[in-house]
């Protein structure tokens, strides 16, 4: 009876251990820490970090320091990216019938280089782009085509911008199999803003795309409206080459009970190059540096394994999660959990399960130490298009922060995603709740759920009707021929 008394004190004053951890790491997550300033590096010294420049080399070297400097175990992960694809300058002319001016433009990913005397065709405007208006058009071949866009700004929110990768998709299809020169995006965003973001067909994409400031887009829309005749000549210089290596940078608090069982938390450290990617996604490469920064600093020791994971090549493709997926396929199984945040610094409202509806309750249960940064309410639909994808199709239970937009979209890949959009006093607020449900999974005594097999990640596929998501972010094809996952 001693020996059982004995036992069971020992085995509350562990539970009351754990939550006070917990409660120790969201104190500290929420009071002065180095995040901010880990961001300022990363955006104003660093600055964009496009993978394959140097720039991105030295934000990994950067963050692997971080982790070290805080007494985290961390190392790099090489991997392979398809291609090298870096834009050095690009220009757009706009000339005929005594019309002849400039406009800056950016490219989309994988467009390719032009001769030095440029790329030139007839400007055609297809409005909208829907299948209507390529069926009405008389002659599409050897053009370019320009494509009105809706204007995305704070109240169109994430909602607008998704729209627009939807749209995207049959506009590229279309455009391609109607012989044009390449597609002319007017920018979604007002006053002069340029952006990017990846083509539907990613790094398979051979159409030349581009986007030119919304303002010049009306111009070509007007003077073509009152018949003049335009030629468009783009002048791209552009790197288009082989693959190479980079590398993901991974960092773990050892667990103390299950060290085999991982609890995974990632952000992406690559950017776009138009800003210097602070809310997609530096701030939240601080974020995952902060928690373990803390975590080590308060000497917690979680009873699972806490790994962070900061993947390279997200933007591009999401490569740098495909290829841990695949250099840690032997230990999939025993990844407990994986949670992706990748949306700025909107305040948190809860979490994509995406599919695995067994997930809820228990997510309910670690995040109840923060429940007065809620209310929390969990969307079970499947997410495609960061880095919990390859998680998800490989049967791993995963989770997505799901924030509000605050000014995310209206910012997202272009010139204004820089370091003073940040909220910074949400960012740590943020930081707190991934840190209590992260640490609050790690130190579950039980996780009652498996890595689910491939007949379960198909019919997932089937029931929520992902398939046009996944051809947004060119995953598709990967999908149907089984190269992505290779299971």
């Amino acid at each position: 009876m001693k020996r059982f008394i004995l036992i069971l004190l020992f085995s509350v004053q562990s539970i009351i251990c754990q939550a006070n951890d917990v409660q120790k790491l969201v104190n500290a997550m929420t009071e002065h820490t180095p995040i901010i300033n880990d961001l300022r590096q990363l955006t104003d010294e660093i600055g964009s970090r496009l993978t394959g420049t140097a720039a991105n080399e030295k934000s990994l070297d950067w963050a692997l320091s971080k982790f070290k400097k805080a007494g985290v175990k961390a190392h790099k992960e090489t991997f392979e990216m398809p291609r090298a694809w870096v834009e050095h300058q690009a220009l757009g002319i706009v000339s005929g019938d005594s019309i002849d001016f400039t406009t800056q433009v950016a490219t989309m990913p994988f467009t390719s280089a032009t001769k030095e005397k440029g790329l030139v065709a007839n400007i055609i405007d297809l409005g909208k782009g829907d299948a209507r208006a390529f069926k009405q058009a008389k002659q599409l071949k050897n053009s370019w085509l320009l494509i009105e866009t809706a204007l995305l700004d704070d109240q169109a929110g994430i909602h607008g911008l998704f729209q627009e990768y939807l749209d995207f998709v049959g506009i590229e299809k279309r455009a391609q199999e109607a012989g044009a020169t390449g597609i002319i995006y007017m920018s979604s965003r007002p006053k002069n803003l340029l952006y990017r973001h990846l083509p539907s067909k990613g790094a398979d994409n051979k159409l030349p795309i581009i986007v030119i400031e919304r303002e010049q887009a009306l111009k070509i829309q007007r003077l073509l409206a009152h018949n003049h005749q335009l030629s468009f000549t783009a002048k791209l210089d552009i790197s288009n080459e082989a693959s190479y290596q980079t590398a993901n940078v991974i960092a773990e608090i050892k667990g103390s009970q299950f060290p085999d069982e991982i609890v995974l938390i990632g952000a992406h450290i690559d950017s776009f190059d138009l800003g210097t990617g602070a809310l997609d996604n530096g701030s939240n490469v601080s974020l995952v540096i902060d928690i373990a920064r803390q975590m080590t600093r308060l000497n917690i020791r979680p009873k699972r394994t806490i790994r962070f994971a900061l993947f390279n090549g997200e933007e591009q493709g999401l490569f740098g999660s495909w290829a841990y997926t695949k250099q840690h396929n032997h230990e999939l199984s025993q990844h407990m959990i994986a949670s992706t945040i990748d949306i700025g610094t909107g305040k948190i409202t809860g979490f994509f399960t995406n599919g695995r509806a067994e997930v809820i309750p228990v997510l309910q249960q670690v995040l109840n130490p923060v429940k007065s940064l809620g209310p929390f309410e969990h969307v079970n639909h499947p997410v495609v298009g960061t880095d919990n994808y390859d998680f998800m199709m490989n049967g791993v239970a995963n989770l997505v922060a799901n924030q509000k937009d605050a000014n995310y979209a209206s910012n997202y890949h272009a010139e204004s995603d820089t370091f003073e959009k940040v909220d910074q006093q949400q960012l740590k607020l943020n930081a707190a709740v991934m840190a209590a449900m992260t640490l609050g999974f790690a130190n579950l005594d039980n996780i009652p759920w498996q890595q689910q097999n491939s007949q379960q990640i198909e019919t997932m596929v089937k029931q929520f009707d992902i398939e046009t998501s996944m051809k947004t972010f060119g995953l598709y094809k990967s999908w149907k021929n089984k190269t992505r996952p290779a299971r």
